[in-house]
């Protein structure tokens, strides 16, 4: 995953395992709020848990677009410029079913 277009590919690929992540630090459950910055740092703590580095704007480009892809498949209702409803939920035992 050296390219921006790789990483979100890849976050794309396993949001749900993304968000179980994200939940252990951000709550993240049906029809809650989500935040633009609380998205932000979980890709860059996400990526630097897999031992790569990104930048706070590498980051931030990256949530856009993360968000944007979201927005269009429903799983994120946006409801300002920094804020969105979660319109899915985030379950352990559907990730793990997946990721064996």
């Amino acid at each position: 995953m050296k390219t921006q277009k790789e990483r979100l590919a890849h976050l794309i690929e396993k949001k749900e395992i993304f968000f179980i992540f994200m939940n252990e630090k951000y709550p993240v459950f049906f029809n809650s709020n989500i935040f633009l910055r609380d998205i932000q740092y979980a890709i860059r703590t996400y990526f630097e848990r897999k031992d790569i580095i990104i930048s706070y704007a590498e980051a931030e480009e990256l949530m856009e677009q993360f968000t944007g892809t979201l927005e269009r498949s429903a799983d994120l209702i946006r409801l300002t410029n920094n804020s969105w409803k979660v319109n899915f939920s985030v379950t352990k035992s559907v990730i793990i079913g997946k990721a064996v």
